[in-house]
C-alpha cells in the first residue's frame, strides 16, 4: 500500500466514525424522546432515560473531536495537492465545524439541568422549568440549521482538491460541490424562508450522499492514479 493510498483510507476511517455517531444525537436522540408540541411529555422522557440523553452530548462532544482529526487528515491527504486550499479546508472542517459542536452542548446540559430542576431554579415552576428545557433543546436543533452553512462550506474546498488530485475521480469532486450547495441552500431557507426548509430538504437529501460515496471510496477504494484528464494537445502553428 503506498503511502497516498495509505493516507486515504485513513481519512476514510475517521469520516466513517464521524457519520457512524453523528447522527446519534441528530436524529435518533430527537426521535427517541422529543414529544413535539409537548414540553412536559419531552421533560418526563429525558428525566427516565437520562443515560441515553447524556450518551447524545456525548456524542456530540466526540463528533466535533473527530472532527478535527477529520480536517488533519483530509490535510496530509491533501497538502501536496494545493496547500493553501488545504489549510482552508482545515480551518472550516477543523476549527469551525467542531467549535459548533462543543458550543451546542450547553443547550442540551442547560435543558438537562432544567429537567433536574436544582435548588438554585426553585423560582421556576415545573412548567416553567419544562418549557425552558424545550426552548433550549429547540434552540439545539436551530443550531444545527445555522451549521448547515458550515457543512456545506468545507465541501468547497474538499471539491476542488480532489478535482485537481489526480488521484481520485473527478465525479466524487462535482457530487462533493452538489452536497456544498444543497447545505449552503438549506441553512439560507432556514434563516431567511422557514416554510420552504422541509419541501428543499426533501429534495436535496439524496443529493447529500455525496458525502457517504465519497467516504466509502476512500476507505474501499483508497487513492488511485489515473483520474487526471489527458491534457489537450497543442495544436500546431503552420
Amino acid at each position: 500500500m503506498t503511502a497516498i493510498n495509505r493516507k486515504a483510507r485513513i481519512a476514510g476511517f475517521i469520516y466513517l466514525l464521524c457519520v457512524l455517531i453523528a447522527p446519534y444525537r441528530l436524529v435518533y436522540i430527537p426521535n427517541a424522546l422529543f414529544v413535539t408540541g409537548n414540553a412536559s411529555a419531552t421533560a418526563a422522557n429525558i428525566a427516565a432515560h437520562e443515560t441515553v440523553f447524556r450518551l447524545g452530548i456525548f456524542s456530540d462532544l466526540l463528533t466535533g473531536v473527530i472532527q478535527i482529526f477529520l480536517g488533519l487528515a483530509f490535510y496530509r491527504l491533501f497538502k501536496e495537492v494545493n496547500r493553501k486550499q488545504a489549510m482552508l479546508l482545515v480551518i472550516v472542517s477543523g476549527i469551525l465545524i467542531p467549535a459548533i459542536y462543543f458550543f451546542n452542548v450547553l443547550n442540551d446540559a442547560a435543558a438537562l439541568l432544567l429537567v433536574h430542576g436544582a435548588d438554585f431554579l426553585s423560582a421556576f415552576s415545573q412548567g416553567q422549568r419544562e418549557a425552558l428545557a424545550m426552548l433550549f433543546l429547540k434552540l439545539h436543533g436551530q443550531e444545527v440549521s445555522a451549521a448547515e452553512i458550515l457543512w456545506g462550506l468545507w465541501l468547497f474546498p474538499l471539491a476542488a482538491l480532489v478535482l485537481r488530485s489526480g488521484f481520485l475521480p473527478r465525479v466524487l469532486g462535482y457530487w462533493l460541490i452538489l452536497n456544498g450547495v444543497a447545505y449552503v441552500m438549506q441553512s439560507f431557507a432556514w434563516a431567511v424562508s422557514p416554510q420552504i426548509q422541509d419541501t428543499l430538504s426533501s429534495i436535496a437529501w439524496p443529493i447529500q450522499f455525496g458525502e457517504v460515496v465519497f467516504m466509502l471510496w476512500l476507505l474501499i477504494m483508497g487513492a488511485r492514479s489515473g483520474f487526471r484528464r489527458s491534457p489537450v494537445p497543442a495544436q500546431s502553428s503552420t
